[in-house]
Parts: C-alpha cells; sequence; structure tokens
C-alpha cells in the first residue's frame, strides 16, 4: 500500500480556498467600517458635549445681564431723577439679554457707546419671553426679567450710581475671564458686551461725580441739569 498521496488529494480544494479568500476580505471590510462608526461616534458625542456646554454659557451671561438690568430698573425706582440719565446705559443692557438670549441677531455687536436717550415720558419696555434658534446660537426661551432690584439700591444718588458702575465693571470682569471656555463666536460676544460694561462703569462714575458738583451730596433732585451736562459723556 502505497503512503503518497495522490496529486488529486495533495491538491486543496478549490471551493475552500474561495471561502477562505472570501472570510478574509471580508475580515478587512469590517475593521475599517468599525472603526470608522467608532470614530463618527465620539465626534457626535464631543460635538454634543460642546454645544451644551456653550449653552450653558451664553444662558448663564444673559441671567447675569438680566439681573444687572433689575439693578438699573431698581435704581430708577428708588431714584425717579436719574431714570432720564441711566435709560441709555439701561436700554444697552436690555439689547445684551436680547442678543444673548437668540432673540436679537448678533451681527452688530453691542456697542460700548450707549443710544441717544428717548423721550423721558416714553415708558421703558423690558425684554419679554423670546424663542430660541435665532442666528447667533439661542439659549432656552428666557422668562420674564427679574423685578426691579431696590434692595441693593443705596439711599443718596450718588452712591447709587457707583453701585450700579461697580456692578457693571464686576461682571465686565467676569465675562473677560468666561472667554477661556467660550467657542471664537461666543467669546467675540462676550468681549464686545464686557467692553460695553466698561465703559458704561466710566460713564456711570462721570454721572456721579456731575451728581455730586450739581448738588453738594448728590442727595438732591437737580436731575435735569446733570441729564442734559452729561450727555456729552453718553454720547462720546
Amino acid at each position: 500500500m502505497s503512503l503518497t498521496p495522490s496529486p488529486a488529494a495533495a491538491r486543496p480544494r478549490r471551493r475552500s480556498i474561495l471561502t477562505g479568500a472570501l472570510g478574509a476580505t471580508s475580515a478587512g471590510f469590517a475593521l475599517p467600517l468599525v472603526a470608522g462608526c467608532s470614530d463618527e461616534e465620539s465626534t457626535a458625542s464631543a460635538d454634543g458635549e460642546r454645544a451644551g456646554a456653550t449653552r450653558r454659557l451664553r444662558g448663564s451671561a444673559a441671567r447675569d445681564s438680566e439681573h444687572l438690568l433689575a439693578r438699573y430698573d431698581g435704581t430708577a425706582k428708588v431714584h425717579p431723577a436719574l431714570a432720564a440719565r441711566l435709560r441709555p446705559l439701561r436700554d444697552e443692557v436690555a439689547r445684551h439679554v436680547r442678543v444673548l438670549r437668540g432673540s436679537e441677531s448678533s451681527t452688530r455687536a453691542p456697542s460700548s457707546k450707549p443710544p441717544s436717550p428717548r423721550d423721558p415720558r416714553s415708558p421703558s419696555r423690558a425684554p419679554g419671553p423670546t424663542r430660541s434658534g435665532q442666528p447667533g446660537g439661542g439659549t432656552s426661551p428666557s422668562a420674564q426679567p427679574p423685578s426691579p432690584d431696590t434692595e441693593s439700591v443705596p439711599r443718596t444718588q450718588q452712591a447709587a450710581l457707583a453701585a450700579l458702575a461697580k456692578a457693571e465693571r464686576r461682571l465686565a470682569a467676569a465675562r473677560m475671564k468666561a472667554l477661556g471656555d467660550a467657542p471664537a463666536e461666543l467669546a467675540r460676544l462676550l468681549a464686545s458686551v464686557a467692553a460695553c460694561g466698561s465703559a458704561h462703569g466710566y460713564l456711570l462714575d462721570e454721572h456721579g461725580k456731575k451728581a455730586t458738583g450739581e448738588n453738594g451730596t448728590g442727595d438732591g433732585n437737580g436731575a435735569g441739569g446733570g441729564s442734559r451736562s452729561s450727555q456729552g459723556a453718553v454720547d462720546g
């Protein structure tokens, strides 16, 4: 009996070769596909986390502006004689709220030059509820702004103006600190709003000096002349 295999038995079957080749090819294609799906999922997860962080940062900035707006409204309520000269600054803060909430486009960056004051007889309107999904990236719908904050308003006009100036500068500094955690578009917006807040602080200091010079103690009611004389600082 011969121990040498026949030529037919020594040759591998064609079906086995084809099956092995197809299996190897399928495995080779499967590895890149699995890796590609994993990379896409990781990228989507990272994008979602960044978007969530941006929404939270923007929402926090909007709430800070709403609280500052309440400070302005409270000061005008406690010291009605200051309402006319505070209105341009107050209206700019109200616009910051709308931009940060997404109800107004941020294409026109907030200006450090406050708008011209309106007729003192016209009522000042607070921003109402807004909707998200606007250009520039909106946040969740805004609730009604806080009621006027009268509790923290000092008794004298000069002290009230100084307190507002301090609040503006503190918030501007906090926004500059937050720039490192913000994406480019939001960082530009926060930097612009912070610059506007710094300008507000300077103008409020100037108003306080004029109030002191006009009234001696800053407690008088001669706001008419103060409003006119401070207009140069507001428009400068």
